[in-house]
């Protein structure tokens, strides 16, 4: 058997990384936005973290070189390190690795995945991780495609299920799109998925938002929702009452 690779070795596409504020997990945390996704998301506000290419190569050591510039200061402000994207799945070992060199400085770790390549989560990457923020893009089978632009549902509700079954925790995100997303019954089919899942934390609908729209243009590629206005007050109220409804806590 092969030597395992050090973390001097094991390289991933990292797309770039930030420091915010009660957006990706608790606390103060630090971001690395890994580069590739399989999805195609109308509403996506990141175009340029579909493509692995869209990153630069980075090994653990180099990463976790930054994560420890912070250390102290996330640790301080009670947060952590969130893996996002992208989809930090893509990239399942060297997400594993990052992980896991994070839990062992005693950082708390975050996961945010679509959880459509859920199946490649190992159970060594899930026992590092402390929360998932599991992004779930619809209930209904005909909207989840018209949203993703491609596969079924059927992934992340799996992964939901092994991540409760684990006893992970797991903030469950729900994008609102006028028109696309805030059928009743889609919304409906979301949140009976939360309420059965006992390690849901916390429930956050996102209402929708242009900001990365310059980002298509910058790429010369069109904006699905380009004309598509973002939730009124009272839409977005109607949603998280919905999941309110199911005894959810409500973002």
């Amino acid at each position: 058997m092969p030597p395992a690779r050090t973390g001097a070795e094991v390289t991933g596409s990292v797309h770039s990384w930030d420091i915010s504020v009660g957006l990706d997990g608790p606390g103060t945390r630090f971001v690395a936005f890994l580069a590739g996704c399989p999805l195609r998301c109308q509403y996506c506000h990141s175009p340029d973290t579909w493509y692995r290419r869209s990153g630069q190569q980075r090994t653990v050591d180099e990463l976790m070189t930054e994560i420890e510039r912070y250390r102290r200061f996330i640790s301080v402000a009670n947060g952590g390190v969130t893996l996002s994207g992208g989809e930090p799945l893509q990239q399942p070992r060297f997400t594993g690795e990052v992980l896991r060199r994070c839990h062992d400085l005693g950082l708390h770790t975050a996961l945010d995945t679509s959880g459509f390549l859920g199946d490649r989560a190992d159970d060594a990457l899930l026992d590092t991780t402390d929360l998932v923020l599991l992004d779930v893009k619809s209930w209904d089978p005909t909207t989840y495609r018209q949203v993703t632009r491609t596969g079924s549902v059927a992934p992340t509700l799996r992964f939901g299920r092994r991540l409760a079954e684990r006893g992970t925790p797991i903030w469950i995100r729900f994008v609102l799109v006028p028109g696309l997303t805030d059928a009743v019954d889609n919304v409906a089919g979301v949140a009976d998925f939360a309420a059965g899942l006992a390690t849901v934390q916390r429930v956050e609908v996102l209402p929708f938002h242009r900001l990365g729209a310059h980002k298509y243009a910058e790429l010369g590629i069109a904006f699905p929702l380009a004309d598509t206005a973002p939730p009124s007050p009272e839409l977005t109220a109607r949603v998280r009452g919905q999941f309110a409804e199911r005894g959810l806590t409500v973002y």
